[in-house]
């Protein structure tokens, strides 16, 4: 199927490694150009430089910090010297582990600027330059958490719920702009932090810890993997799915216990 992706300009946040960097790879497989982005130098321009390798796209690495107006801006410029955003996938995030009555304000703030500022920012700037293009498409990654949340994430649980609403709140705005929105809401997917937590826990016996995590939570009875997420995350932001407009989309192998 011809996602109709060729010549576009994908910016993805959280680029150097896991889902971020599954989804940039799926975009430069159908044609399409990337912006990759995240905070470490060394391994978002090694991202880039071996998207570029292998599928001969334009791609730009931008070392930023996207839970600072600075970082937002940066990648906004970055997007701009290509030609202008046709694609924004808001990805940059990370899991927590704290009780509400022990976590300081600093830490539920650095997750709300990471989690929903972060989108507020980058979807407010890029979205001037599909505006310019005619329209495009932005995807807002949550989690399954964002509505089953886990008991040991309150921060994350929350800061995703946030992000959950705020890409039905952009929905109704942006497609006046001829821009849609969605989200979708990932559950056990086999990341490189999910690996190595299973390690760190388990040493040798990792996988067996994996599969136990799986078994308990996901009807499929494994994880997702990266490559399966990001093909549905490419779709719902092609032209194939044109009639999909502030929808939340559950990739979660039946974790999800709720209607």
């Amino acid at each position: 199927m011809d996602l109709g992706l060729a010549g576009k300009l994908a910016v993805v946040t959280g680029a150097s490694k896991g889902i971020g960097l599954g989804i940039a790879r799926a975009f430069a497989r159908e044609g399409a150009d990337v912006v990759v982005t995240a905070r470490t130098a060394k391994d978002v321009e090694a991202a880039a430089t071996a998207i570029a390798h292998e599928y001969g796209v334009n791609t730009r690495a931008v070392v930023s910090d996207v839970a600072t107006a600075d970082g937002c801006r940066a990648v906004i410029d970055a997007a701009a010297e290509m030609g202008g955003a046709d694609i924004f996938v808001s990805n940059a995030g990370t899991g927590s582990n704290e009780t509400v009555a022990e976590a300081p304000d600093e830490k539920w703030q650095a997750y709300w600027d990471l989690h929903l500022m972060a989108a507020v920012r980058l979807s407010r700037g890029l979205a001037d330059q599909m505006d310019a293009k005619g329209g495009g498409a932005m995807l807002m990654n949550a989690s399954i958490c964002a509505v089953q949340p886990l008991w040991y994430e309150p921060i994350y649980n929350t800061t995703k719920a946030a992000l959950l609403m705020f890409g039905k709140c952009l929905s109704t705005e942006m497609i006046k702009r001829n821009i849609r929105v969605n989200t979708v809401n990932p559950g056990l997917i086999r990341t490189p932090d999910w690996e190595n937590t299973a390690r760190e826990l388990r040493g040798e016996n990792w996988q067996a810890y994996l599969q136990e995590v799986a078994d308990e939570h996901a009807d499929i009875r494994r994880f997702g993997t990266v490559e399966e997420l990001a093909d549905f995350c490419i779709f719902l932001c092609s032209p194939r799915a044109s009639y999909s407009v502030g929808s939340a989309y559950h990739v979660d192998g039946g974790m999800l216990k709720t209607i």
